[in-house]
């Protein structure tokens, strides 16, 4: 073997682990939803803008973002795919964003979860994720309409289950990302004309590009908190 290319290949070795013992080091962070997280990995989603910001920040290397969302799922369906999407890889830390299908399918399709099973679904997912170190941030869902005066139809089951996920912070002691509040006091301000869609949704529910930049502020505030 030449002299340079025994040099080089020495080099190589020697860098390979620290390169993996960095990529180790970094904090895996699952986003675990439906298909708000789905299109969440898209060039404009917002978990692809919370790694832009973290690179504005030079934190991106200290991260490793992975979204699990799919589309028309309900806490049930995450339950299931628990283990597959979630657990097998090992996270330090998840998001678990649900409860918009839950609510919305029942006018839909029918399809949707009554608040017990909800809860007990959920619980589910907390205690087999708490059971591996997970450190689990809660979030209630953000709307199915943008009006601000209580008048989308799903303005109530929506305030149950927000609080609904409240109440399950509260007892298991974790953290809660409130998006349905967030979400509210930003539509209070920027939707004048009490528009349904259009401000952080496109179709009242999955997010505009402001809607994924305003999430991923969301999302990273919460991730970053101590």
């Amino acid at each position: 073997m030449h002299v340079f290319a025994r040099k080089f290949l020495r080099i190589v070795i020697c860098i390979l682990p620290l390169v993996a013992m960095r990529q180790d080091n970094r904090l895996r962070v699952i986003f675990f939803g439906d298909s708000i997280t789905q299109a969440g990995v898209s060039p404009t989603g917002y978990i692809t803008k919370m790694n832009e910001i973290l690179k504005l920040k030079g934190q991106d290397s200290n991260y490793e973002l992975i979204g699990a969302g799919i589309s028309g799922d309900k806490v049930y369906d995450l339950f299931l795919r628990l283990e597959a999407d979630v657990l097998s890889k090992k996270p330090h830390v998840v998001f678990v964003y649900v409860g918009i299908n839950d609510v919305w399918h029942k006018t839909l399709s029918g399809t949707g979860t009554d608040p017990d099973k909800y809860v007990k679904f959920y619980e589910g997912l907390i205690k087999r994720m708490k059971a591996e170190n997970i450190r689990v941030i809660i979030c209630t869902p953000t709307v199915i309409g943008e009006r601000t005066d209580a008048s989308n139809p799903q303005d109530g089951d929506l305030n149950q289950y927000s609080k609904l996920i409240r109440d399950i912070a509260t007892r298991h002691n974790l953290q809660l990302c409130d998006l349905r509040k967030s979400f509210h006091d930003y539509l209070t301000h920027k939707n004048p004309e009490n528009k349904e869609k259009g401000v952080l949704t496109s179709d009242r529910v999955h997010l505009t590009d402001e809607g994924n930049r305003f999430l991923a502020e969301q999302m990273l505030e919460a991730l970053l908190q101590k």
